[in-house]
């Protein structure tokens, strides 16, 4: 998943793009609104965590703004104020969940995962696709009982398949998913990584759709 991490405290910010990436999403880590709105209107990300306040304004403007626009992305804020009136109304401006700092980084991983499943429309952490089980709160694999290692970027490939199991994934959501800001892509990049997650969990596990991109097997 393409994450956005918009976040001013640079040890925290760190600590957590770190923590995320090491869970096999990409991270882009902004400390500005004005650089946030820069990268959400070049990227659809998969999930937004957001700070309440920036230094050039509040979180909860964006996070208004952005629902008033229609947009549909997760989102969860992290911040150190932790009334109940604050929490009220961050629910109430469209966040998703909502974290009070200082929060264990694992419970982080936890909320993001769980977010993630609910707007796939799915609660289910565990799915299942012929002989391939995958649970994605565990970040576990495996194929006819057999558990399998996954790399990061192969686990960026499964999670787009599997947060929209009956939905064609473009080469370019793909291509987002797997590499932050900064990254150099390869052109071949998607089809290398679909092929190694192919020989993994068996061909039937990524369908191609010719022209269009890819989707999970039935």
């Amino acid at each position: 998943m393409r994450i956005l991490l918009i976040e001013d405290e640079p040890y925290l910010g760190q600590a957590v793009q770190e923590h995320i990436a090491a869970h096999g999403h990409a991270v882009d880590w902004v400390q500005r609104i004005d650089d946030a709105e820069a990268a959400l209107s070049a990227v659809e990300y998969g999930l937004i965590l957001l700070d309440l306040h920036l230094p050039d304004g509040r979180g909860l403007d964006l996070l208004k703004e952005t629902r008033r626009l229609g947009k549909k992305w997760p989102v969860i804020i992290l911040t150190a104020r932790d009334q109940i009136g604050d929490r009220i109304e961050g629910l109430n401006s469209g966040a998703d969940d909502y974290l009070v700092k200082p929060f264990d980084l694992d419970e982080l991983i936890a909320r993001i995962q769980a977010v993630a499943r609910r707007y796939a429309g799915d609660p289910n952490p565990v799915i299942r696709v012929g002989g391939v089980e995958i649970d994605s709160a565990a970040r576990r694999a495996t194929c006819n009982d057999k558990d399998v290692t996954l790399t990061k970027k192969e686990w960026a490939i499964v999670d787009q398949l599997i947060q929209r199991p009956k939905t064609i994934i473009t080469k370019e959501r793909l291509e987002e998913a797997l590499y932050a800001f900064g990254s150099e892509i390869e052109s071949n990049a998607v089809e290398v990584y679909v092929s190694r997650v192919r020989k993994k969990l068996g061909r039937d596990f990524v369908h191609t759709v010719r022209g269009l991109g890819y989707r999970l097997g039935e």
